[in-house]
Protein backbone atom coordinates (compact mmCIF):
# COMPACT_ATOMS: atom_id res chain seq x y z
CA UNK A 1 0.00 0.00 0.00
CA UNK A 2 1.33 3.37 -1.22
CA UNK A 3 2.15 5.55 1.71
CA UNK A 4 0.72 9.12 1.70
CA UNK A 5 3.11 12.15 0.70
CA UNK A 6 3.51 15.00 3.26
CA UNK A 7 2.71 18.18 1.65
CA UNK A 8 5.98 20.22 0.99
CA UNK A 9 7.02 23.56 1.75
CA UNK A 10 4.51 25.95 -0.27
CA UNK A 11 7.84 28.74 0.57
CA UNK A 12 10.05 28.57 -2.86
CA UNK A 13 13.71 28.24 -1.72
CA UNK A 14 12.33 27.02 2.11
CA UNK A 15 14.90 25.94 4.89
CA UNK A 16 13.58 24.29 7.85
CA UNK A 17 14.81 21.28 9.65
CA UNK A 18 11.74 20.35 11.29
CA UNK A 19 10.61 17.23 10.90
CA UNK A 20 7.11 17.80 10.07
CA UNK A 21 6.29 20.72 6.73
CA UNK A 22 3.07 21.10 7.73
CA UNK A 23 4.13 22.10 11.18
CA UNK A 24 6.81 24.33 9.05
CA UNK A 25 3.61 25.84 6.77
CA UNK A 26 2.18 26.18 10.47
CA UNK A 27 4.88 28.72 11.32
CA UNK A 28 5.08 30.59 8.50
CA UNK A 29 1.09 31.26 8.67
CA UNK A 30 0.73 31.83 12.00
CA UNK A 31 3.33 33.78 13.28
CA UNK A 32 5.65 34.97 10.67
CA UNK A 33 3.44 35.94 7.41
CA UNK A 34 1.11 37.73 9.68
CA UNK A 35 4.11 40.19 10.90
CA UNK A 36 6.41 40.37 8.01
CA UNK A 37 6.55 43.98 6.82
CA UNK A 38 5.37 44.47 3.49
CA UNK A 39 8.91 45.91 2.26
CA UNK A 40 10.30 41.93 3.76
CA UNK A 41 7.43 40.07 2.00
CA UNK A 42 7.89 41.92 -1.90
CA UNK A 43 11.63 40.96 -1.52
CA UNK A 44 10.84 37.59 -0.37
CA UNK A 45 8.78 37.00 -3.69
CA UNK A 46 11.02 38.76 -5.96
CA UNK A 47 13.58 36.50 -4.88
CA UNK A 48 11.69 33.75 -5.47
CA UNK A 49 11.29 34.14 -8.80
CA UNK A 50 15.51 34.13 -8.70
CA UNK A 51 17.03 30.64 -9.90
CA UNK A 52 19.22 30.56 -7.03
CA UNK A 53 16.33 31.06 -4.30
CA UNK A 54 17.37 28.28 -2.29
CA UNK A 55 19.99 31.31 -1.06
CA UNK A 56 17.86 33.54 0.58
CA UNK A 57 17.00 33.46 4.13
CA UNK A 58 14.26 32.24 5.14
CA UNK A 59 10.94 34.67 6.66
CA UNK A 60 11.10 32.63 10.04
CA UNK A 61 14.74 33.20 10.55
CA UNK A 62 14.48 36.79 9.07
CA UNK A 63 12.21 37.56 11.46
CA UNK A 64 14.71 36.16 14.31
CA UNK A 65 17.04 38.30 13.44
CA UNK A 66 14.97 41.16 13.59
CA UNK A 67 13.74 40.46 17.01
CA UNK A 68 17.35 39.51 17.87
CA UNK A 69 18.73 42.74 16.46
CA UNK A 70 16.40 44.97 18.46
CA UNK A 71 17.17 43.16 21.62
CA UNK A 72 20.24 43.76 21.87
CA UNK A 73 20.11 47.36 20.50
CA UNK A 74 22.03 46.48 17.64
CA UNK A 75 23.75 49.94 15.92
CA UNK A 76 26.56 49.05 14.29
CA UNK A 77 26.18 45.76 12.38
CA UNK A 78 28.16 43.79 9.16
CA UNK A 79 26.87 41.42 6.83
CA UNK A 80 28.85 38.97 4.81
CA UNK A 81 27.04 37.65 1.91
CA UNK A 82 24.02 39.62 0.75
CA UNK A 83 22.24 37.86 -1.84
CA UNK A 84 19.12 39.83 -3.20
CA UNK A 85 19.16 41.55 0.40
CA UNK A 86 16.43 39.52 2.45
CA UNK A 87 18.35 39.23 5.69
CA UNK A 88 20.05 42.88 4.91
CA UNK A 89 16.56 44.57 4.66
CA UNK A 90 15.21 42.79 8.07
CA UNK A 91 18.84 44.41 9.75
CA UNK A 92 17.98 47.89 8.13
CA UNK A 93 14.83 48.19 9.62
CA UNK A 94 15.43 46.43 12.91
CA UNK A 95 18.10 49.41 13.15
CA UNK A 96 17.76 52.96 14.56
CA UNK A 97 17.70 55.59 11.67
CA UNK A 98 20.88 56.03 12.43
CA UNK A 99 22.39 52.68 12.48
CA UNK A 100 24.95 51.15 9.79
CA UNK A 101 25.22 47.97 7.96
CA UNK A 102 28.36 47.19 6.04
CA UNK A 103 27.16 45.09 3.14
CA UNK A 104 29.68 42.72 1.69
CA UNK A 105 29.40 40.70 -1.23
CA UNK A 106 31.00 39.36 -4.17
CA UNK A 107 27.83 39.89 -6.65
CA UNK A 108 26.10 43.33 -6.65
CA UNK A 109 23.82 42.28 -9.38
CA UNK A 110 21.44 40.02 -6.94
CA UNK A 111 21.70 43.02 -4.38
CA UNK A 112 20.19 45.48 -6.92
CA UNK A 113 17.27 43.17 -7.71
CA UNK A 114 16.36 43.93 -3.93
CA UNK A 115 17.85 47.55 -3.64
CA UNK A 116 14.49 49.16 -5.28
CA UNK A 117 12.44 47.57 -2.43
CA UNK A 118 15.41 48.42 -0.04
CA UNK A 119 15.11 52.23 -1.11
CA UNK A 120 11.29 52.26 -1.07
CA UNK A 121 11.01 51.00 2.39
CA UNK A 122 13.58 53.91 3.25
CA UNK A 123 16.57 52.45 4.84
CA UNK A 124 18.57 52.08 2.20
CA UNK A 125 20.31 55.00 3.90
CA UNK A 126 21.86 52.57 6.35
CA UNK A 127 23.68 50.76 4.38
CA UNK A 128 27.44 50.60 2.68
CA UNK A 129 27.76 47.99 0.24
CA UNK A 130 31.11 46.98 -1.05
CA UNK A 131 31.59 44.60 -3.72
CA UNK A 132 33.74 42.12 -3.61
CA UNK A 133 35.59 39.10 -1.94
CA UNK A 134 35.44 39.82 1.79
CA UNK A 135 38.97 38.65 3.64
CA UNK A 136 40.91 41.50 1.76
CA UNK A 137 39.00 44.29 3.35
CA UNK A 138 38.49 42.25 7.00
CA UNK A 139 41.96 42.22 7.20
CA UNK A 140 42.20 46.00 6.53
CA UNK A 141 40.01 46.11 9.40
CA UNK A 142 42.21 44.14 11.58
CA UNK A 143 44.83 46.08 10.90
CA UNK A 144 43.22 49.33 12.19
CA UNK A 145 42.61 49.49 16.07
CA UNK A 146 39.65 52.05 15.32
CA UNK A 147 37.71 48.91 14.11
CA UNK A 148 38.21 46.88 16.93
CA UNK A 149 35.23 46.48 18.79
CA UNK A 150 33.09 48.52 16.97
CA UNK A 151 30.43 46.11 15.97
CA UNK A 152 27.38 45.42 17.54
CA UNK A 153 26.30 42.53 15.66
CA UNK A 154 27.92 40.37 12.63
CA UNK A 155 26.03 37.69 10.29
CA UNK A 156 27.70 35.62 8.02
CA UNK A 157 25.74 33.77 5.05
CA UNK A 158 28.84 33.29 2.86
CA UNK A 159 31.19 30.71 1.48
CA UNK A 160 31.00 27.98 4.06
CA UNK A 161 34.88 26.88 3.33
CA UNK A 162 35.95 30.24 4.32
CA UNK A 163 33.95 30.93 7.95
CA UNK A 164 36.94 29.97 10.16
CA UNK A 165 39.10 32.47 8.01
CA UNK A 166 36.10 35.11 9.32
CA UNK A 167 35.99 34.01 12.53
CA UNK A 168 39.60 34.49 13.09
CA UNK A 169 39.41 37.90 12.22
CA UNK A 170 35.73 38.89 13.26
CA UNK A 171 36.28 38.09 16.64
CA UNK A 172 38.22 41.29 16.94
CA UNK A 173 35.99 43.20 15.19
CA UNK A 174 33.00 42.51 17.28
CA UNK A 175 32.53 44.37 20.59
CA UNK A 176 33.07 42.54 23.80
CA UNK A 177 29.47 41.61 24.73
CA UNK A 178 28.36 41.86 20.33
CA UNK A 179 26.86 38.62 18.64
CA UNK A 180 28.54 37.06 15.86
CA UNK A 181 25.84 35.07 14.01
CA UNK A 182 26.26 32.57 11.48
CA UNK A 183 23.78 30.89 9.35
CA UNK A 184 23.71 27.39 7.39
CA UNK A 185 25.03 25.50 10.95
CA UNK A 186 23.65 22.77 10.31
CA UNK A 187 23.87 22.63 6.47
CA UNK A 188 20.59 20.47 5.21
CA UNK A 189 20.59 18.38 8.61
CA UNK A 190 23.47 16.54 6.20
CA UNK A 191 26.00 16.65 9.14
CA UNK A 192 24.69 13.49 10.74
CA UNK A 193 23.79 11.67 7.72
CA UNK A 194 25.73 8.20 6.92
CA UNK A 195 28.89 8.38 4.68
CA UNK A 196 27.27 7.11 1.81
CA UNK A 197 24.13 8.91 2.06
CA UNK A 198 23.24 10.30 -1.35
CA UNK A 199 24.13 14.25 -0.79
CA UNK A 200 24.49 16.80 -3.31
CA UNK A 201 27.44 17.63 -4.96
CA UNK A 202 28.04 21.23 -2.68
CA UNK A 203 26.02 19.76 0.40
CA UNK A 204 29.06 17.30 0.67
CA UNK A 205 31.67 19.54 -0.30
CA UNK A 206 30.67 22.07 2.42
CA UNK A 207 29.72 19.90 5.05
CA UNK A 208 33.52 19.19 5.86
CA UNK A 209 33.76 22.91 6.43
CA UNK A 210 30.82 23.36 8.69
CA UNK A 211 31.41 20.41 10.82
CA UNK A 212 34.85 21.77 11.15
CA UNK A 213 33.72 25.17 11.88
CA UNK A 214 31.26 23.85 14.61
CA UNK A 215 34.15 21.82 16.56
CA UNK A 216 35.89 25.34 16.90
CA UNK A 217 33.14 27.27 18.05
CA UNK A 218 32.02 24.68 20.42
CA UNK A 219 35.85 24.84 22.12
CA UNK A 220 36.56 28.91 21.82
CA UNK A 221 36.71 30.83 25.38
CA UNK A 222 36.22 34.06 23.71
CA UNK A 223 32.88 33.22 22.82
CA UNK A 224 29.82 31.92 24.75
CA UNK A 225 27.44 29.91 21.82
CA UNK A 226 23.83 28.84 21.47
CA UNK A 227 23.18 26.87 17.89
CA UNK A 228 19.79 26.89 16.87
CA UNK A 229 17.55 24.87 14.60
CA UNK A 230 15.88 27.81 12.88
CA UNK A 231 15.89 27.99 9.16
CA UNK A 232 19.38 25.67 7.92
CA UNK A 233 20.82 26.81 11.61
CA UNK A 234 21.96 29.41 13.01
CA UNK A 235 25.02 30.18 15.95
CA UNK A 236 25.13 32.79 17.72
CA UNK A 237 28.43 33.97 19.11
CA UNK A 238 28.70 36.41 21.80
CA UNK A 239 32.32 37.72 22.52
CA UNK A 240 32.68 37.33 26.32
CA UNK A 241 36.79 38.11 26.18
Amino acid sequence: MAQPQLAKHQEVGHKSLLQSDALYQYILETSVYPREPQSMKELREVTAKHPWNLMTTSADEGQFLNLLLKLINAKNTMEIGVYTGYSLLSTALALPDDGKILALDINRENYEIGLPIIEKAGVAHKIDFREGPALPLLDQMVDDVNFHGSFDFIFVDADKDNYLNYHKRLIDLVKIGGVIGYDNTLWNGSLVAPPDAPLRKYVRYYRDFVLELNKALAIDPRVEICQLPVGDGITLCRRIS
